[in-house]
């Protein structure tokens, strides 16, 4: 059996870790072709020296010079390659049958975007390219012949309780509608992230370390905070209409503190398939790197027999706004959903510079979305142009802000 060549987006962040743990089990499987980081030498000169990949990819060209004399001195012959624009060219190598697009933000669009007009089979683990442009994503599929493969955990637990011939139609995309199959609702759970009992008046007080430190999961510092926010789940909702050809009105966000049922389809027959599991994001990576087959991910097996109930509830909407707005630029489309998004990467990110309070990110969010004009999506430019116009505009309201203090 041909071994998959495979290109990890992000190969130094927790996606592209738990990437190379699963790999690692199945050498005969997977041979890792290229790894792209933005400037972790440490990491990155450690990943070369085990999986000895063909290229590499340092964003930022000061962190590339500083690991092509550190791989030289090892007497290692990886290439190394620099800046953003190189991130779209590895994918397109001949040796590269699979990538998992695991970059952080809107900085991944452009090279997974690449990848699935290649024809490549595409594991999509940021969701931000799907958010800004899910539709486009999924029309060039259909033309290219790509796959493509959900890695968040709650795209990752819809897909499998899809019947087969859905996944089939979901991962090398085709016309058709989820009522066509007996589906009537998707169920989108989350954990309601840290400050779900968290009283509205304290939370202009949390902290960037508080806001990171997630119940169940073990995330980068961008995505733990969109769990505090609930934004990610908001992005999540978005996601999951372009994936499986489907309206908002047809997804529920269910509140589930113990992360162990990780999303739910129901049927029309009254059926409701749930996919559980312990919160390891090495479960929707083996299932993506291998689908349709299953391999072993090196995850802690479920105990039923320890576990004394699981939760669910409604999320609070007016605690979580995040929730609204995401549901709006989702029913709106256009280039409103990379409006938000561009307003919360800044928001995100100013919080975690300590230039903005916590309670200041969907505020951000939303005085973004009211103030930049959203069109209809009329090419790849519209949207690069709506995310640039937004960014700036958030940027110089964190700047008024501090300003004001």
């Amino acid at each position: 059996m041909k071994q998959q060549g495979i290109c990890i987006l992000g190969s130094t962040g927790t996606i592209g870790i738990n990437t190379l743990d699963v790999v690692r089990r199945h050498p005969q499987k997977f041979k890792v072709i290229a790894l792209t980081a933005n400037r972790q030498l440490k990491l990155m000169l450690q990943q070369c020296q085990e999986w000895q990949p063909d290229f590499v990819v340092m964003s930022n060209p000061e962190a590339a010079t500083e690991l092509t004399d550190a791989l030289e001195q090892k007497g290692l012959s990886t290439r190394v390659l620099a800046g953003m624009s190189e991130l779209s060219e590895v994918v397109l190598h001949d040796s590269v049958d699979t990538v998992m697009a695991g970059i952080v933000g809107a900085a991944g669009l452009l090279p997974t975007l690449a990848a699935v007009k290649a024809g490549k089979r595409v594991l999509i683990a940021n969701k931000e390219p799907l958010v800004m442009m899910g539709q486009v994503f999924v029309e060039e599929a259909k033309r290219s012949g790509a796959v493509l493969l959900p890695i968040d955990s709650e795209h990752n637990a819809i897909f499998q309780c899809l019947p087969a011939t859905v996944q089939q139609a979901t991962a090398a995309p085709v016309q058709h509608t989820l009522s066509e199959y007996g589906i009537c609702r998707i169920l989108l759970t989350g954990s309601g992230g840290p400050f779900l009992h968290r009283n509205s008046d304290d939370l202009a007080t949390i902290t960037p370390d508080q806001a990171c430190a997630h119940p169940n999961w073990v995330m980068g510092r961008k995505i733990s905070v969109d769990s505090a926010t609930m934004m990610n789940k908001g992005l999540e909702l978005i996601e999951a209409c372009a994936l499986f050809s489907t309206d908002p009105d047809q997804i529920d966000i269910v509140v589930h503190p113990q992360s162990v049922i990780h999303s739910m389809v129901e049927y029309t027959d009254g059926s409701i398939l749930a996919q559980l599991g312990n919160p390891d994001m090495r479960t929707p990576i083996a299932h993506a790197l291998a689908w349709p087959e299953r391999i072993d991910a090196g995850v802690e097996r479920l105990d039923l027999m320890k576990m004394s109930a699981l939760e669910f509830q409604a999320p609070d909407v007016l605690k979580f706004p995040s929730l609204t707005l995401a549901r709006q630029a989702a029913e709106t489309g256009g280039t409103l959903p990379a409006i938000l998004n561009a307003g919360n990467e800044v928001g995100v990110q100013s919080f975690l510079d300590g230039a903005i309070r916590f309670d200041q990110i969907i505020h951000l969010v939303e005085e973004t979305m009211e103030a930049v004009e959203s069109v209809s999506y009329q090419g790849l430019e519209s949207v690069l142009a709506a995310d640039q116009r937004a960014r700036q505009f958030a940027e110089d309201r964190v700047q008024a802000l501090n300003q004001n203090k």
